[in-house]
């Protein structure tokens, strides 16, 4: 049993068109219309391979095909929310892989042991309110109504706001969560978002640890005056000491080594007017590392760089957005998915993921397995972003063998 190349083209085209920008890459945030069209044809390609669809409470989609007995499950999917201008494959690519799997198995009229669970997540991203990995932290029991409450996005909104406007009581979110004893395994194929695999002629990359993530918003206030009589010895000028911050996130990251990776992706300066003493500053902190130890280092580095940055006038607030530590894969699903690729002829590599998957969040309730296959030119979160479908395909197929042995042992 093998996917077909241009079902998986036919999906990943159809969903590269659900964007707020047309022409400038996919721009899927969750509970937007584009997310409300793109569920829609998910859902509808699941019902027309036999599963039956539902959603969960946190906005999941979930497509089911029943085994011989009821449970435990086994789960196959990602996340279909992406970052803004971003690419067509990244996570999509899991969706649509799942899909086909539940389309080859209609096809072959398999039936399995066990049911198996095909699944579509939200803001795995983050892109529209921060934090990420929330559908599957949701399915962890790790989205509190608190975090739903305070997290909003650009205009204000709270993630709790958005999905009771979508249909989606957020008092219902505990709902969403699976107990580890219902599960069987998850597993997830997603684009490399890098350069080894291509650039090894490689063709599917099978991942031992994904890094642990920490992510912050921080809002550091000083006083706004005007530009022109505020003496440079008299100012609280917040836009300095952010800078200072900025530079220390460079600093701690470089000194840490290991792989280590700090990054201020996002800075909001307030009034923001050229004549007046920036007097509030808003920006987000992403540490990575694969180890725990030296994630919480640069937690500490970053407290210590506010403290010093901060003085008099100035004031600061950190507040955590997204806590998840670094996961070891098992070793025995690894070792299923290197078989099933060598048995289909597909060269594997094991290795390590520097993003962060809903993969990682699953792992604390079930064995997961997480495989990558290449990204051309190492290029993702960008319009440019791109896999070729054979090389996709290849994935799929992997995938397809390995779930069908742990669906039936």
């Amino acid at each position: 049993m093998e996917a077909k190349v241009e079902r998986l083209q036919r999906d990943i085209e159809a969903l590269a068109q659900f964007t707020a920008t047309p022409g400038a890459g996919v721009t899927r945030f969750s509970f937007t219309p584009e997310d409300r069209a793109a569920r829609e044809y998910i859902k509808a390609e699941m019902a027309r391979a036999g599963l039956t669809v539902r959603e969960d409470a946190a906005g999941t989609v979930i497509g089911r095909r029943e085994g011989e007995v009821p449970g435990p499950v086994v789960m196959v999917g990602s996340h279909f929310d992406s970052v803004k201008h971003g690419g067509p494959f990244d996570g999509t690519a899991g969706v649509v892989a799942a899909l086909e799997i539940a389309r080859v198995l209609q096809e072959h009229n398999v039936k399995t042991r066990y049911p198996i669970e095909f699944i579509a997540m939200i803001e795995e991203e983050g892109g529209r309110f921060g934090g990420g990995l929330f559908g599957s932290r949701a399915m962890a029991g790790k989205v509190s109504r608190e975090e739903l409450l305070r997290n909003k996005d650009a205009q204000g909104i709270s993630t709790a706001e958005a999905m009771a406007a979508f249909g989606f009581p957020p008092e219902n979110i505990k709902a969403a969560e699976r107990r580890p004893e219902d599960l069987k395994a998850f597993f997830e194929l997603h684009i490399e978002q890098g350069p080894v695999l291509e650039a090894a002629g490689i063709d599917v990359g099978v991942v031992e640890t994904i890094v642990g993530i920490v992510e912050y918003e921080v809002e550091i206030g000083g006083r706004p005056d005007h530009a022109g009589t505020t003496p440079m010895t008299m100012r609280a000028d917040a836009l300095v000491a952010a800078s200072r911050v900025v530079q220390a996130v460079e600093r701690l990251a470089r000194e840490a080594g290991g792989g280590a990776v700090g990054t201020v992706g996002r800075l909001e300066v307030a009034p923001g007017a050229a004549n007046i003493v920036p007097g509030r500053v808003r920006f987000t902190v992403d540490f990575r590392a694969k180890d725990g130890r030296t994630l919480a280092d640069l937690v500490a580095g970053l407290k210590t760089a506010l403290h010093e940055a901060c003085q008099g006038e100035l004031t600061f607030t950190l507040t955590e957005k997204l806590s998840v530590p670094p996961v070891v894969l098992p070793e025995a699903i690894r070792a299923l998915l290197v078989r099933e690729a060598e048995a289909r002829g597909i060269s594997t590599k094991v290795m390590l993921s520097g993003a962060g998957h809903d993969a990682m969040v699953m792992a604390g309730l079930t064995d997961v397995g997480l495989i990558f296959v290449p990204s051309r030119g190492g290029r993702s979160h960008c319009p440019e972003e791109w896999t070729d479908y054979a090389a996709l395909k290849k994935g799929v197929d992997v995938l397809l063998g390995t779930i069908l042995q742990i669906a039936e042992g």
